[in-house]
């Protein structure tokens, strides 16, 4: 019975990860949405290497879902350079890139999946450090409604996890939490420069 429902939410996030990157991606080509290209570099490098790392630890179900969203996660950040989305590169983008680049030797290092999956938390937070900047100015330019079914995507991870561990829950549970400060701040700063336009 535990597998079973433990496959039935990891196959429910999968399917929220189409649903959220589908649109998502057609929004770059359309020039809808111009995310920043470094943060979904970053995003994607950790979120792939955080799949292994979860894989490792036991994870299950609750791994695919990730490693989904990792490969989709590199697809966009090609899209949107492609597209010329938002390449706008500014020193504190260098500094969240290169932690991300820094964060790949650890793996090999520590060989444990845990530290590796604090370690590309932390910089996979860190990555979203553009994007708050850019969404702060630009609020319009980042598609709302991807990131809630993100928060929904991440909390059926969190569900589908066959082990809880650090290793295995740290990193959905704090993009959910990523995805709701940028969300808060999206909905926050649209609301506040209509009123200021009234």
């Amino acid at each position: 019975m535990e597998w079973n429902i433990k496959f039935v939410f990891s196959s429910m996030a999968i399917v929220l990860t189409l649903v959220a990157f589908l649109p998502y991606l057609f929004s770059i080509i359309r020039g809808q949405t111009r995310p920043h290209v470094f943060t979904w570099v970053i995003w994607g490098l950790t979120t792939l290497i955080v799949f292994f790392a979860q894989y490792e630890a036991q994870a299950g179900w609750g791994a695919w879902p990730i490693g989904v969203s990792g490969g989709i996660t590199i697809l966009v950040a090609i899209a949107a350079y492609c597209k010329q989305a938002d390449a706008s590169i500014h020193p504190i983008d260098w500094v969240f890139f290169l932690a991300a680049l820094s964060s790949l030797p650890f793996w090999y290092v520590m060989s444990d999946p845990m530290w590796a999956v604090i370690l590309l938390t932390t910089v996979d937070m860190l990555g979203f450090g553009p994007t708050l900047r850019k969404a702060y100015v630009f609020p319009d330019q980042e598609n709302a409604t991807f990131f809630v079914l993100f928060i929904l995507r991440n909390t059926l991870v969190l569900l589908a996890l066959e082990e809880y561990s650090i290793a295995t829950a740290l990193f959905p549970f704090a993009v959910n939490i990523g995805c709701l400060a940028l969300l808060f701040l999206v909905l926050f700063r649209r609301y506040q420069l209509r009123t200021i336009l009234k």
